[in-house]
């Protein structure tokens, strides 16, 4: 179930099926992320700028860098990136109406479909001119177009790619992805965006659903559920791109469909129809909005313990270049689609 949802591809580890086992080996990373977000909650509201997910993802990343991990963190983190992230963003449909899904969805697909095409192109005529080989060149396209590692992963054996050229890809878009958290929301502030012109800017040229969310939500919450939206209208996009690329690759029989299949949009849409329903009420709508930031915070916090910034190094500066290439293609095409329509 591929949702775009991790900076550091935790998706990578596999769960273990007994559920007893489970539980006790996903204790220990889940107990750690927790405890990583009750030190950023707080620092969260001292300082609403930055945010509490954020701070979680900084002072993971921190620790990460600074002591190692166990390996017997790695399980529950792996959980916490990936399904706590899911469950927030559950919440978060709980407070929106199916109308207003619809409405922000819809409204994005001029941005959403402009930024994917600067991807492309920036990826191909890029990787032309800095010599990076064509099946690392679309998995860089597709990461930074898409939605990061997890597109990565589904379209690497579309195209053949061998792991080296996965690892390469993951690298540079995790990169970008640290680099988005940590300068969009500053960006957004000095360029005068609203909430919601942030939150389609965020949705349609941040890489991972996790960064997406960190950023949106210290950008403001109004800005966080625009890009939620945003960003999982635009991870439909790797079903008919996978398919584009299997095609010219003549591998349509590689492609894992029901691996990449966004199934978890169901999900959150039925959150939404719920809340539409009034089955969840409009009264639930701030606890639902605190929920969810707090798994967001834990979720961010197993995220910044799973990070290992010694993999920037495999990448190398070529790949670096063309996803610097490609996000900043990305990025200033949605701003000016969103400046011509009369949306910022």
């Amino acid at each position: 179930m591929f949702l775009c949802m991790g900076l550091a591809a935790p998706e990578a580890i596999t769960l273990p099926r007994n559920r007893f086992f489970s539980s006790f080996t996903l204790a220990p990373g889940l107990v750690a992320a927790a405890a990583v977000a009750a030190v950023a909650w707080p620092l969260g509201r001292l300082v609403p700028e930055v945010g509490a997910p954020i701070f979680g993802l900084a002072l993971g990343v921190a620790l990460a860098s600074a002591g190692g991990q166990a390996q017997a963190l790695d399980r529950g983190l792996a959980f916490a990136s990936r399904y706590v992230l899911q469950a927030a963003v559950v919440a978060l449909g709980a407070t929106l109406s199916l109308g207003r899904v619809a409405s922000v969805g819809g409204g994005s697909v001029p941005v959403l479909l402009a930024s994917l095409g600067a991807a492309f192109a920036a990826a191909y005529v890029g990787g032309r001119l800095l010599g990076v080989p064509a099946r690392l060149t679309a998995l860089v396209g597709v990461g930074t177009g898409i939605c990061g590692a997890s597109a990565i992963a589904a379209v690497s054996g579309v195209v053949g790619a061998a792991e080296a050229e996965v690892a390469y890809a993951v690298s540079t878009i995790f990169a970008f992805n640290l680099a988005a958290v940590a300068l969009f929301p500053p960006l957004g502030h000095l360029l005068g965006l609203s909430q919601s012109a942030f939150g389609v800017w965020a949705g349609t040229a941040i890489n991972d659903t996790s960064s997406v969310i960190a950023a949106a939500y210290s950008f403001g919450s109004a800005a966080g559920a625009h890009a939620v939206v945003v960003k999982l209208t635009r991870t439909l996009a790797i079903l008919p791109v996978a398919a584009f690329l299997a095609v010219l690759a003549g591998r349509t029989r590689a492609v894992a469909w029901r691996r990449i299949a966004p199934w978890f949009l169901l999900v959150f849409v039925v959150a939404a129809g719920l809340r539409t329903a009034q089955v969840i009420p409009r009264g639930a709508d701030h606890a639902s909005r605190v929920l969810a930031e707090v798994l967001i915070t834990v979720a961010l916090a197993a995220i910044g313990l799973s990070t290992r910034l010694g993999i920037l190094r495999r990448a190398g500066a070529r790949p670096l270049l063309l996803g610097a290439l490609v996000w900043f293609a990305v990025a200033v095409t949605s701003l000016a689609v969103q400046r011509a329509t009369g949306k910022w």
